[in-house]
């Protein structure tokens, strides 16, 4: 079965370059504000859009993007706001791959059931639970599949080749490799670190490795890119609303325009990686 994210990566190694795949937070700083910045990455350059869903104990989650949930819940951000979100996307782009990424918890209280198929008719296209391990696939996981969404894995610096299979094991549309330890938007990657690790993945699934945390600038996006099948920009973005925000923390003019402008920017170095 092919989807959006397979499409989509299909497409990227035809044209024999990297991806860019771009995180923002639903609903930050607000509900249009964020529908209009999510319009937006695609012709900025996002070749795969996650969509952060908003929860108030974000462990794997830095300050940026802490903040960033902190604002959306403030402003009344939900799951059911987050699907309807996607569904206003998809009434004006039907082949940008749309993942949410987030925790457990809201689908566990929204009901995992009515969350697969509501996400389904959204338009979502995979998901990423950083919260759920693989022993516990048959709470989400495996019904995620055969609702026909993509579960996407984490992979990281201390998954060793004894771990790697069961961690790939039912991941779908491609793997997220955490390029350090720790919180997102810490510390920053080593390109030659992240290229052998990419590899070493690769040597236990066809699926594309998609490189993320802590990458920041178009020099560090285009130096991942020369190992990585995509590229994961996150924190970055994210400090864009928060630094163009008005004192009472509502969004500006240059709120969409900031961020537009460094997706943009970002794109253009990973697109000047050639395969």
């Amino acid at each position: 079965m092919t989807t959006r994210i397979s499409d989509r990566f299909a497409a990227l190694k035809e044209e024999g370059r990297p991806g860019l795949v771009t995180f923002v937070t639903a609903g930050d700083p607000d509900g249009e504000t964020s529908l209009a910045i999510l319009r937006a990455l695609p012709g900025a350059g996002a070749d795969v859009i996650e969509l952060g869903v908003p929860f108030t104990d974000p462990m794997a989650d830095g300050p940026a993007i802490q903040a960033a949930g902190l604002r959306a819940l403030k402003g009344g951000q939900t799951l059911a706001k987050t699907l309807e979100m996607v569904a206003a996307f998809r009434g004006e782009d039907q082949t940008t791959p749309v993942v949410l990424m987030g925790y457990f918890n809201p689908i566990y209280v929204f009901g995992v059931e009515r969350f697969l198929i509501d996400a389904k008719v959204a338009g979502v296209d995979g998901l990423i639970v950083v919260d759920l391990p693989p022993e516990e696939d048959d709470e989400l996981c495996i019904p995620a599949l055969n609702a026909g969404l993509d579960f996407i894995r984490l992979a990281t610096p201390t998954t060793d080749d004894k771990r790697l299979p069961t961690v790939l094991a039912n991941t779908a549309g491609f793997v997220y490799y955490v390029s350090i330890t720790g919180i997102t938007g810490a510390a920053t990657p080593d390109a030659n670190a992240v290229a052998t690790a990419v590899a070493r993945i690769k040597s236990h699934t066809a699926l594309p490795v998609a490189v993320g945390f802590g990458v920041k600038t178009p020099e560090q996006a285009a130096a991942i890119a020369q190992g990585a099948d995509a590229v994961v920009v996150g924190s970055a973005l994210v400090e864009v609303v928060r630094r163009t925000l008005d004192e009472e923390g509502k969004a500006t003019s240059n709120t969409v325009i900031g961020v537009e402008a460094l997706v943009s920017e970002l794109a253009e170095a990973v697109r000047g990686v050639r395969r």
